[in-house]
């Protein structure tokens, strides 16, 4: 008698139609859409500067953001996904100033579910750049709005306010004059990288290289001196026990340094940040070779995790590693400034990657190591040194290959006593005038027109 055919059981087939129907169930649920969390906005900030406007949102997520400009009158209009209207955008409203350049006034909707529209009314027409950034030091995610103006400022119009004497040349006046004569496009001078589908704007030649004066009738040549206060706007650097922020005080000491440099007859000072904003650091080598820098200075202030450490410090760039591990310890600590003060690493400015190469010279390294020796022995005057020779090490500001270039951390502002002696504005002065007697003892030691002199020949 041959087998009967297997059916299933009335309770078995119940079973596996169960099983299939709790299968099925487990693959349609990931992708039922679920409604997503809207993001919370932890703090808002603005920095208004000449140069451009940087408008900050920090959140606890990442978001994506969309924008678009409209003329007639000009505006910028942002929309941001996964944010809904909250008390912390109102304070955004708040927080633009009457006096900023670019922004009037500003105005926040929900534009749709999940997405909030940002227009923002403006006093002139912008090129903006909008981009994220992820956390990093005490930041959370932020997303960053920089409003430039259409056409860069450029450095040289603003340095060459001071007339030179009759007796004193002055090679960057003459460059200015060629470039009122013939304005075409600038090729050299820092400028915000364009947005995606932005024109480059109508701007300034590149200045031709000085030629070396003859000796006959040879006048006086002006000077010109960037000092660098490092930091600004996102980045804080150092910050002291009691609040004292290294942006702020270096700020304070570049300024009382422009002062003294401005009143000698054959000199200038240009600033690399003139208010509290974040500059990159291949930007303020960009502006000091702009400018013909015949100096650079890089002011800070040192930090460290014991609150004992003291002095001050002069670093010069090195071509072969650190000089010592505390050299590069800083070095590290400086360079990261890119990332804290916030850098659109999806632009592709030309410039970056040349600054990135190491374009150092022996001779440019000689030099600062002479500017840094002036500095420590004058410095060492009104306070004690941390190292009472000049450190090297790979700090990127210090890249100029044809400007003598240091980098000065005036004391510890991790230091009580220093920290002290930082805010005091007779020690500020002290230091600005220390820096002023260093650099006279260098060019009076290596004069700038023996220097190019020797360059030509």
């Amino acid at each position: 008698m041959s087998p009967r055919p297997w059916r299933a059981l009335p309770s078995e087939g119940a079973t596996r139609r169960r099983l299939i129907s709790v299968a099925a169930t487990l693959l349609v649920l990931p992708v039922i859409p679920r409604l997503a969390q809207a993001a919370t906005i932890l703090a808002v900030r603005t920095w208004p500067a000449d140069e451009y406007t940087r408008v900050t949102l920090e959140l606890d997520s990442e978001l994506k953001a969309e924008h678009f400009t409209l003329e007639n009158p000009h505006r910028l209009v942002v929309d941001i996904e996964g944010l809904t209207l909250s008390p912390a955008l109102n304070d955004l409203v708040s927080k633009v100033r009457p006096d900023d350049p670019y922004i009037q006034s500003l105005r926040v909707a929900q534009n749709r579910p999940n997405v909030v529209r940002m227009v923002f009314d403006l006093k002139q027409a912008v090129a903006p750049q909008v981009f994220t950034l992820k956390p990093v030091a005490d930041y959370q995610y932020r997303l960053v709005l920089d409003l430039y103006p259409k056409i860069a400022q450029d450095p040289l119009v603003a340095i060459l306010n001071k007339q030179s004497g009759p007796d004193v040349d002055d090679p960057l006046a003459r460059i200015l004059e060629d470039i009122q004569r013939n304005p075409v496009t600038r090729q050299d001078a820092p400028e915000p990288p364009l947005a995606r589908g932005q024109q480059p704007a109508p701007a300034l030649p590149t200045p031709p290289k000085p030629s070396a004066p003859s000796t006959a009738g040879r006048k006086r040549r002006m000077l010109t001196i960037a000092l660098d206060p490092g930091h600004g706007g996102e980045d804080p650097g150092a910050i002291g026990n009691s609040g004292l922020r290294e942006k702020d005080v270096v700020l304070r000491i570049a300024r009382r340094l422009k002062s003294l440099i401005d009143s000698q007859p054959d000199m200038r000072a240009y600033l690399t940040r003139d208010d509290d904003y974040f500059v990159p650091l291949h930007v303020r080598v960009q502006k000091a070779r702009r400018v013909r820098a015949d100096l650079f200075i890089s002011i800070h202030a040192d930090a460290w995790i014991k609150p004992s450490a003291n002095g001050s410090s002069v670093f010069a760039l090195s071509q072969r590693g650190a000089s010592s591990a505390q050299a590069r310890w800083m070095a590290d600590k400086e360079n990261a400034a890119d990332l804290i003060g916030g850098v659109n690493l999806g632009s592709h400015d030309r410039q970056v990657a040349k600054v990135l190469l190491d374009l150092s010279t022996t001779a440019q390294i000689n030099d600062s190591l002479k500017v840094g020796s002036a500095f420590l022995d004058e410095i060492k005057k009104i306070n004690r040194l941390h190292k009472n020779s000049v450190e090297q090490a790979g700090f990127a500001v210090l890249k100029a290959p044809d400007i003598p270039s240091i980098l000065v951390e005036t004391a510890f502002i991790s230091n009580p006593q220093e920290e002290a002696l930082l805010r005091s504005t007779s020690h500020q002065e002290k230091l600005a005038q220390a820096m002023m007697t260093g650099i006279q003892r260098y060019f009076t030691a290596n004069p700038p027109l023996a220097r190019i002199a020797d360059a030509a020949g």
